[in-house]
């Protein structure tokens, strides 16, 4: 028996979990949508088949932990409480953008909600979180840092870095892999030896672990566990989440070097789908499981249409917010 087979210990959290990954489902199928007809511009980076590692991992951080997510970020977005119409008005340039639009799908941040940012560059926002969580060490403020990045970004030397360092000072920050098994349009598989990431964290003296990421409760489960360790001084740790990702690596990816029939073993397996399984052979009524997504999708139609309504950014104020 795995974790994915056992029981749903809390349906209620289970119930709210599945919520928000519809959200999120739906939200990047409106941002595909908008990015179809030319409204959002530029590089879209999407999430889909990803839902349960964000959901999970914000089930089990609390008020005043900090995250730093890569260019694929929407999601981790949503699952800290961003309002998903200052997402989307951030995508279309909005004045009402949590960055007054400046930011755009893969450069926005919303300090208020926890969410420290996006990271084009590949690996950058590890050594970020390293400096989020050596200020949480020295001002005991019992925060943890948590940083996400793609299975490609594990042969990035930031990432060897920002390990390193917070090994070597028990910094509480949570490094979190999620692993869809492609850097990029390329197969982890054909760029290291050992596909068992999470064994790289031996070599810096930390924990390492490898979960389902399309687990709900597996992820919840795991990143409380190792969070609790890292607020009581246990150092920082590496979960390697593995997931598949339902879309291409860019909005506009044909996903042509994917072998035949992976997709569609990804769809079965995909932690929506999973999760509404279980839910229903936990005996939580179809109907009730409806309402929740109706529920999900009335947000996420509503937001966009404020976000749509919203005026656009002023381009007068191009200039702030600018450092030199």
């Amino acid at each position: 028996m795995t974790l994915s087979d056992l029981p749903i210990k809390n349906t209620e959290t289970a119930i709210a979990g599945l919520g928000m990954m519809q959200r999120i489902r739906f939200l990047e199928e409106k941002i595909t949508d908008l990015r179809k007809q030319q409204i959002v511009q530029g590089s879209v980076h999407l999430c889909i088949g990803q839902e349960s590692i964000y959901t999970g991992a914000m089930q089990a951080l609390r008020q005043g932990d900090q995250v730093f997510s890569t260019y694929r970020g929407h999601g981790w977005a949503l699952a800290c409480g961003v309002p998903p119409e200052a997402i989307l008005a951030e995508l279309l340039g909005r004045q009402t953008g949590v960055n007054q639009g400046r930011g755009g799908s893969a450069y926005f941040s919303a300090a208020d909600w926890g969410f420290y940012g996006e990271n084009s560059i590949v690996g950058a926002g590890a050594p970020i979180a390293c400096g989020a969580a050596l200020t949480n060490k020295l001002t005991k403020n019992g925060a943890v840092a948590l940083t996400a990045f793609g299975d490609g970004a594990m042969n990035q030397g930031a990432i060897h870095e920002a390990m390193n360092f917070a090994a070597y000072l028990d910094l509480p920050v949570i490094f979190v892999c999620e692993n869809n098994i492609y850097s990029e349009l390329t197969p982890i598989a054909e760029m290291t030896r050992d596909t068992n990431l999470y064994k790289r964290a031996q070599s810096y003296g930390i924990a390492g672990m490898r979960i389902d990421g399309n687990d709900l409760e597996a992820v919840r489960d795991c990143v409380a566990e190792q969070a609790m360790a890292a607020r009581e001084g246990k150092g920082p740790v590496l979960i390697e989440m593995m997931t598949q990702r339902l879309v291409g690596h860019y909005y506009g990816d044909m996903q042509s070097y994917r072998p035949r029939g992976e997709l569609a073993e990804a769809k079965r397996n995909e932690p929506i789908v999973r999760l509404h399984e279980k839910l229903l052979a936990a005996g939580v009524a179809a109907a009730r499981l409806q309402e929740c997504e109706s529920a999900a999708r009335t947000a996420i139609e509503a937001a966009a249409q404020q976000a749509l309504d919203a005026p656009l950014a002023d381009t007068n104020t191009v200039l702030e917010h600018l450092y030199a």
